[in-house]
C-alpha cells in the first residue's frame, strides 16, 4: 500500500488511466448517465491523443451513441469508406480476391484516432470530466483490505541516478472507490492487476501483434479517398501471420501500415525490415515514390481475443478496451469494441451513487454483451494461423460460414514460448534491395517525435541482465536487437565487454520488448510523464 502521508491525495468517485476511446467513452458516458459522480482521467501523454496510433477505420455506432450529432462537427480527418480489396501479393504481383465479410467497411470511417480522441476531450471536459494529460500513473493504491484504491502519479524531476532534481516534483495519490484501467494494449498497470489478482486464471495466455504505420503525402492524383486495400503474403513467409493495410486518406495523404503476430518462431526476423519491404512492393513503389513521410510510429496489439478474455473486474477496479483485449482481429478493428467496453462500463458505474460504487459485476455484463459475443463469432480465426497461412485461411472460411457456431476453440500460446533456437530450421526471405525511405530505425524515431528527458531513470527495466550473454545470445542471438521498432536495445563492445545498451530516449512505447523477449526479464515501466512519441494526424 502506498503511504498516503507522504503524499498529497486527491479524492474522485472513478479514475480513468488513458485517455484512448475507451477511457474517453467510459467518461464521458459516466458523466452524463449520473453528473454528480466526480470522474478523471489521467493520460500519460503531454496532449490527448497525442501517443494514441491506430489504423483506423472504425464503425460508427458507438460514437452515434456517446456523440449523437457527430456528423454535424466531425473529427478533424474523417474520410467515408468507398471501396475495399483484398490482396495476396507475390513478389512481383497483387492478386486481388473476394474481400471476406469481417472487411466489408460499406458505412465506415477512415479516421486519424489520435485527432478523434483530441476532438472528443474537450467534449468531456463540458460534461465535467477532469482531464490530467502530461501525468503518469506509474503505480497502484492497495488499499489495507487489498483492493485497488486509485493510483499513484510518478515523479518528476528525478535524475538517472535515481535522486532528485532541482525540478524534483513529488507525485500525488489519486484515491478512488473504482478504478478503470484503459491503458491500450499492455498497460504497465493493467499488466499488475492481472498478475496481482490472478484475472488470467481461467483463460489462454494474451498473444499480441505489431502494428508499424506511416503517414504519407503523395504526389497528387494517386489518392482516391474512402479506398481501404488490405493484404496478405509477400513480404512474409507462409509461417508468419500479418499483414498490411493502406488507406486513403484526403489531401493527398495515405496511412499505410503492417503488422506481424508476435508469435513468429524465427528470432532473426525484423518486423520493422519487413514493413519496409512492403512499401517496395511494385504496387506500393507506385504509389509513394516521389511523397513524402509525415508521421512514423508502432504499437503493439492485441490478439488473443475470445480464449484469451481475462477476468475484467477485481476489488476497487475494471478493464476496459485493450487492457481486457477486445479487438476484433478479422476485422482488423477494436476502436467500436473499446468505446462499446467503455459505454458499458459507464452504464455499471452510473447503478451507483459515491457512497456505493463497485466494481462487482461488471465481468458478467461484458460476457453477457454483444463485446463478448462478437469476439466468440470469430474466436478460432486467428489461431487458425499457427500452422501457416494456407491452414489459417482454411479455418478462416470454415469459421466465417458457420458464425463461429463450431463447438471447437482453438488455443492460444504466449508468443515468447514460440521462438526456435538458432541451432534449429529458420525461415527463408525472398527480400528485395530497398531504397525509400526511412532508410532505417533510428530514421523512423525521427517520424515518431519521441521526446524523453534522457537524464530521468530508464524505464526499460532489465531484472536479470546476465541472461542476455549467458543464455539469449546463445540462444536466440538477442532478439530484442531485432524486434524493437525503434533501435531501443543494442549490443556494444568496449573496454568493459560486451554488454546491452538501452537507448530508452528511443522508445516509442510500443511494449514489444516486454512482450516478445523470449525470457521475459524486460519490464516496460512509465517514464516521466509528458514524455514519448507525439503522432500528429496519426
Amino acid at each position: 500500500m502506498s503511504d498516503s502521508s507522504q503524499r498529497e491525495v486527491m479524492p474522485y468517485d472513478v479514475i480513468v488511466v488513458g485517455a484512448g476511446p475507451a477511457g474517453l467513452a467510459c467518461a464521458m458516458q459516466t458523466k452524463r448517465l449520473n453528473p454528480d459522480l466526480s470522474v478523471c482521467v489521467i493520460e500519460k501523454a503531454s496532449e490527448i491523443g497525442a501517443q494514441i496510433l491506430s489504423g483506423a477505420v472504425i464503425e460508427t455506432e458507438p460514437l452515434d451513441q456517446l456523440v449523437p450529432d457527430w456528423r454535424d462537427d466531425p473529427p478533424p480527418i474523417c474520410v467515408p469508406a468507398t471501396g475495399d480489396e483484398f490482396l495476396f501479393m507475390t513478389r512481383e504481383k497483387a492478386i486481388r480476391l473476394p474481400t471476406p465479410p469481417q472487411q466489408n467497411n460499406h458505412g465506415n470511417m477512415i479516421v486519424s484516432l489520435g485527432a478523434l480522441c483530441a476532438w472528443l476531450a474537450p467534449k468531456a471536459e463540458a460534461l465535467g470530466v477532469d482531464l490530467f494529460p502530461g501525468f503518469a500513473a506509474s503505480e497502484l493504491v492497495i488499499t489495507e483490505e487489498g483492493s485497488i484504491g486509485g493510483v499513484v502519479i510518478g515523479d518528476m524531476g528525478v535524475g538517472r541516478d535515481g535522486q532528485p532534481k532541482d525540478s524534483y516534483t513529488q507525485g500525488i495519490e489519486i484515491h478512488a472507490p473504482v478504478t478503470v484501467l484503459s491503458e491500450g494494449c499492455r498497460g504497465h498497470l493493467t499488466k499488475q492487476a492481472i498478475a496481482r489478482f490472478q484475472l488470467d486464471a481461467e483463460c489462454d495466455p494474451q498473444t499480441y501483434g505489431i502494428g508499424m504505420k506511416e503517414l504519407w503525402r503523395v504526389p497528387a492524383g494517386r489518392v482516391k479517398p474512402g479506398h481501404i486495400s488490405h493484404s496478405i503474403g509477400w513480404p512474409l513467409p507462409k509461417e508468419i501471420y500479418g499483414g498490411s493495410f493502406v488507406y486513403h486518406l484526403d489531401e493527398d495523404r495515405v496511412a499505410i501500415g503492417f503488422v506481424c503476430g508476435l508469435d513468429y518462431q524465427d528470432p532473426t526476423f525484423s518486423p520493422f525490415e519487413a514493413f519496409q519491404q512492403f512499401k517496395h512492393h511494385p504496387k506500393m513503389r507506385d504509389l509513394l515514390e516521389g511523397g513524402e513521410i509525415l508521421s512514423a510510429g508502432a504499437r503493439a496489439l492485441v490478439e488473443g481475443g475470445y480464449q484469451s478474455l481475462p477476468k475484467v473486474e477485481m476489488p476497487g477496479a475494471l478493464l476496459i478496451g485493450d487492457s481486457a483485449g477486445l479487438v476484433n482481429v478479422p476485422k482488423i478493428k477494436g476502436v467500436h469494441q473499446a468505446m462499446r467496453s467503455g459505454l458499458l462500463a459507464a452504464l455499471h458505474l452510473s447503478e451507483f451513487d459515491s457512497t456505493s460504487l463497485t466494481s462487482a459485476g461488471f465481468d458478467e455484463r461484458l460476457r453477457n454483451s454483444e463485446v463478448v459475443s462478437e469476439l466468440r463469432k470469430v474466436r478460432n480465426i486467428r489461431p487458425g494461423f499457427v500452422k501457416g497461412l494456407w491452414s489459417g485461411l482454411v479455418t478462416a472460411v470454415v469459421e466465417t460460414l458457420t458464425q463461429g457456431r463450431l463447438p471447437r476453440t482453438l488455443p492460444n500460446h504466449a508468443d515468447h514460448d514460440q521462438y526456435r533456437r538458432l541451432d534449429q530450421d529458420r525461415l527463408s526471405y525472398d527480400w528485395v534491395d530497398r531504397d525509400l525511405p526511412p532508410r532505417d530505425r533510428l530514421a523512423s524515431v525521427y517520424f515518431a517525435a519521441t521526446e524523453h528527458d534522457e537524464d530521468q531513470p530508464i524505464h526499460l527495466k532489465v531484472i536479470d541482465p546476465d541472461v542476455c550473454f549467458d543464455r539469449c545470445e546463445e540462444e536466440y542471438g538477442n532478439p530484442c536487437t531485432r524486434f524493437c521498432p525503434a533501435g531501443v536495445y543494442e549490443v556494444v563492445q568496449d573496454d568493459a565487454g560486451k554488454r546491452l545498451q538501452i537507448n530508452a530516449a528511443n522508445c516509442v512505447h510500443c511494449k514489444t520488448c516486454d512482450i516478445a523477449d523470449p525470457y521475459q526479464v524486460i519490464n516496460w515501466v512509465t517514464p516521466e510523464g509528458g514524455g514519448g512519441p507525439n503522432y500528429p494526424n496519426m
